[in-house]
């Protein structure tokens, strides 16, 4: 599970430039303007040597009573609820205000892991300036500038000691058999299929969209097979999200893609895959999951209609065409069958591990046939392919000048390992090596 911190704060105390410093990139708006950050925004990080899922919050003040700001602190308090760890970035140039020491108050009481930054402190003198920040008496406090990067390792430092210890990895329960998360918008059927799976009511089914708030986890057999079956609350778009507890429901949604093999999107049929199904399917093509798009409510449509709905999601499908979608309905139970066909045999893709020597016979004949292209005077040579890892698999690929190997060529690999293995309905990742000259003995 990657560790979920929360950036939490006043309006207009550098927050989202905290967040875009820690990310590495330029992902939140900034501006001087307070509440330019009204929704939460995330991204995976890198912080001393641990993967983090950092969040962005809107400015914490939940005295102001426009309407737009006590939905921010909504927003903030269930961010702070699914956090493992909690920034609570301050400012060092002015004295603590009354939201200041409510946002340390909810902190206190929350039982977080928190560290607290006196951001705008750009230099030692600002640092000093810090002091009325100091005699509220807060641990981990550390004074800096996101703007700058001035103690940016001192945080990062402070935020590494409070993440969860990691785990050893063990070896998977293979008694429970795939772990599949149903994930998609609220009301497109993910309950309704987990019941059918089941053969009982495990998780409530109502014609209004939002009915399941939590993951609910459900080890089932299907066909004589074992299964561990997630359903989670509907995703929607992050603009349409009000209430607090589904914000809380939308990040226990992401966690569930870390600890799932396969991810199932249901998507409704009368409607197509839309811009939100999409962003979902990124997420779970992003962190390397099987796919599946389950087309529900086929029972609706007719054959015309199905057709197209379709093509409709073949063509919004073009960043990922191997997604495999399979129509059904969950009401009926028609389709469910194939659904689950298409389950066992992506999650045998998913932990199949292909040898070395096979691996190196089949590229020596790709190579032969289609070697890669010169590119900017260079030749790139592939010497050998082994695969690292399965559950997701990653190929290692031992080569000379790999930034010279043109992406069309790479995909051309991607394309002959899933021909010739069998890869047709998982992400594949090819990572590419540099192999370089040992040193001669005499130096």
């Amino acid at each position: 599970m990657i560790p979920i911190v929360a950036l939490v704060g006043r309006p207009n105390v550098g927050k989202s430039t905290l967040f875009n410093r820690l990310a590495g990139k330029r992902l939140a708006i900034v501006h001087d303007m307070p509440g330019v950050t009204r929704d939460r925004n995330y991204t995976e990080a890198h912080l001393q040597g641990r993967d983090v899922m950092l969040v962005d919050t809107g400015g914490f003040d939940p005295q102001d009573e426009d309407p737009m700001r006590q939905g921010i602190a909504r927003h903030v308090r269930a961010a702070i609820e699914e956090a493992d760890v909690v920034v609570c970035v301050l400012d060092a140039l002015t004295p603590p205000t009354d939201a200041d020491r409510e946002a340390i108050a909810l902190l206190r009481k929350s039982d977080k892991p928190v560290v607290y930054m006196a951001n705008r402190a750009d230099n030692p003198g600002r640092e000093l300036d810090a002091s009325d920040l100091y005699r509220l008496g807060l641990p981990n406090l550390v004074a800096g500038s996101a703007l700058h990067g001035r103690n940016m390792a001192a945080l990062e430092a402070a935020l590494a000691e409070q993440l969860p210890a990691i785990h050893e990895n063990k070896p998977a329960d293979t008694s429970i058999g795939p772990r599949i998360a149903l994930l998609g918008k609220p009301n497109a059927g993910k309950s309704s299929l987990l019941n059918h799976l089941s053969g009982s009511e495990r998780s409530l089914v109502d014609s209004r969209p939002g009915t399941t708030r939590d993951p609910i986890d459900v080890k089932l057999q299907y066909g004589g097979k074992p299964y561990l079956v997630v359903d989670t609350a509907g995703v929607r778009r992050r603009s349409k999200v009000t209430e607090a507890i589904e914000l809380a429901s939308v990040m226990r949604a992401l966690r569930t893609i870390n600890r799932s093999d396969i991810v199932v999107v249901m998507c409704d049929a009368t409607v197509g895959l839309t811009d939100q199904d999409a962003r979902l399917i990124g997420l779970a093509e992003n962190r390397k999951r099987a796919l599946i798009v389950g087309l529900n409510k086929v029972d609706l449509l007719s054959k015309k209609e199905l057709t197209a709905a379709q093509e409709q999601v073949q063509t919004a499908l073009h960043f990922a065409p191997w997604i495999p979608v399979v129509p059904l309905s969950a009401k009926s139970g028609r389709g469910v069958g194939a659904l689950m066909k298409q389950v066992d045999q992506s999650y045998a893709e998913f932990t199949r591990r292909v040898g070395t020597s096979e691996l190196n016979r089949f590229f020596s004949e790709v190579l032969e046939r289609h070697p890669p292209p010169t590119k900017s005077g260079k030749a790139p040579r592939l010497l050998y392919v082994t695969q690292a890892e399965s559950s997701p698999p990653i190929f290692v690929a031992m080569c000379s000048a790999p930034d010279a190997l043109a992406e069309s060529y790479r995909r051309f690999v991607v394309n002959q390992l899933r021909a010739a293995f069998g890869f047709q309905s998982i992400p594949l990742t090819v990572r590419y090596r540099e192999r370089r000259r040992r040193e001669s003995p005499d130096g």
